[in-house]
C-alpha cells in the first residue's frame, strides 16, 4: 500500500476514533441524549471497507455506527447535531446515535434492532440490480446478529436471486454481555459455503488486511452480480453500550486492547515504512480542527421544534 493510501485510512480511523471520544465526554456531561454505542478499538473495519466501495453503493450499519456513517463520508458537522438532538442534524435531530442516515452518500442508516439492517440491504442490492446502477449493498453486523432469523432468511434470499450484497461480520466476540459462543453454534464460513456464498476473513485490527479482503470481496460482489462474506475478527474496548461496567469481561482480556489498537499499528507501520511523523502530526491537527469546529456549531445549533416533529408521524385529520 502507499504512504497516501495508508496515511488516507489512518486519517479516517482517527477521525472516528476522536470523534467517539468526544462523544463519550458529551454524553457523560449530558449533552447526548439517549444512549450511544461506540466501536473504538473497531475503526479499521470501516475504514477499510469503505476504501473498497464507490460513492453510489449503499451501506446499512448497526447501533454500534458512527465508525461506518463517518467513513462513507457523512458530514461531521450535521452528524454531531444529529446526536446531540440539534434541528440541524442530518435526521433533524430526531434520529440520534442509533439511526442516522443520509441516502445523498449512500447511508440507508444504523438501526437499533439487532440484524435489522440486513434486509434494508438484501433490498437495496435487488435495486441496485433491477436498475443496473453499477451499485452494491454493503450491510455492516455484529457476530451477535448471526442468531437472528433475519441474518439467514437474508443471506438465503441474496444467494437465490444473485444480489450483490456485502455482508460483513464484525466479530468481536460478543453478542451484548455474552460470549459469542454461547449464542451462535455454526461457523460462519462453512455456514457461507451451505448457501454457495464466497467468504473472505480480515484481520479486523489491521487496516491494511481488512482494505486488501474487502476490495477482493467486492470486486467479486460487483463483477459477478453475486453476495459475499466478508468476516473481520476485530476487539469491542468498550461496553456494549456507553456507561456498561463490563463486569461480565475478564480484566486480562481488556487489558490486551492496547495491544490490539489499529490506530497504534498503523501510525508504527507509517513510522518504520515511510517515516512519516510530520504527516501524522498534520492528520492529528486536521482531525482536532474538524471536530472542535463541528462540535462548536453543533452547540449552537437550534432544538428540533416539537409540532414539526409530529407533522412526520401523524396526519393532519383532513381529507383522505
Amino acid at each position: 500500500m502507499t504512504k497516501e493510501s495508508l496515511l488516507s485510512l489512518y486519517e479516517t480511523m482517527l477521525l472516528i476514533r476522536r470523534t467517539e471520544l468526544q462523544l463519550s465526554r458529551l454524553f457523560a456531561d449530558g449533552e447526548v441524549p439517549g444512549f450511544i454505542h461506540l466501536s473504538i478499538g473497531q475503526e479499521a473495519v470501516a475504514a477499510g471497507v469503505m476504501s473498497a466501495l464507490d460513492r453510489e453503493d449503499t451501506i446499512s450499519t448497526t447501533h454500534r455506527g458512527h465508525g461506518h456513517v463517518l467513513a462513507k463520508g457523512i458530514d461531521l458537522e450535521r452528524f454531531f447535531m444529529e446526536v446531540m438532538g440539534r434541528a440541524g442534524g442530518i435526521c433533524a435531530g430526531r434520529g440520534g446515535s442509533m439511526h442516522v442516515a443520509d441516502a445523498s452518500v449512500g447511508v440507508l442508516g444504523a438501526n437499533g434492532i439487532v440484524a435489522g439492517g440486513l434486509s434494508i440491504a438484501v433490498g437495496s442490492a435487488l435495486a441496485h440490480k433491477v436498475r443496473r446502477t453499477g451499485g452494491i449493498a454493503a450491510v455492516f453486523f455484529g457476530d451477535g446478529a448471526l442468531a437472528e432469523g433475519v441474518f439467514h432468511e437474508s443471506v438465503n434470499m441474496a444467494a437465490l436471486w444473485g444480489l450483490p450484497v456485502l455482508f460483513v461480520c464484525e466479530n468481536n466476540g460478543w453478542s451484548e454481555f455474552s460470549p459469542s459462543a454461547r449464542q451462535f453454534a455454526a461457523d460462519l464460513e462453512r455456514l457461507s459455503g451451505a448457501f454457495g456464498i464466497p467468504y473472505h476473513r480480515a484481520d479486523g485490527n489491521d487496516v491494511e488486511d481488512v482494505a486488501k479482503n474487502a476490495k477482493q470481496a467486492v470486486e467479486g460482489v460487483r463483477s459477478g452480480g453475486k453476495p459475499a462474506v466478508l468476516e473481520c475478527v476485530t476487539f469491542r474496548v468498550r461496553g456494549h453500550y456507553e456507561g456498561d461496567a463490563q463486569k461480565y469481561r475478564d480484566a486480562a482480556e481488556l487489558a490486551l486492547a492496547a495491544q490490539k489498537d489499529p490506530l497504534e499499528k498503523t501510525a508504527a507501520v507509517l513510522r518504520e515504512r515511510f517515516d512519516a511523523d510530520a504527516e501524522l502530526g498534520q492528520v492529528d491537527g486536521r482531525v482536532n480542527a474538524r471536530i472542535a469546529d463541528a462540535v462548536g456549531k453543533a452547540r449552537a445549533g437550534e432544538s428540533p421544534d416539537f409540532m414539526q416533529g409530529l407533522a412526520d408521524v401523524y396526519t393532519s385529520g383532513g381529507e383522505r
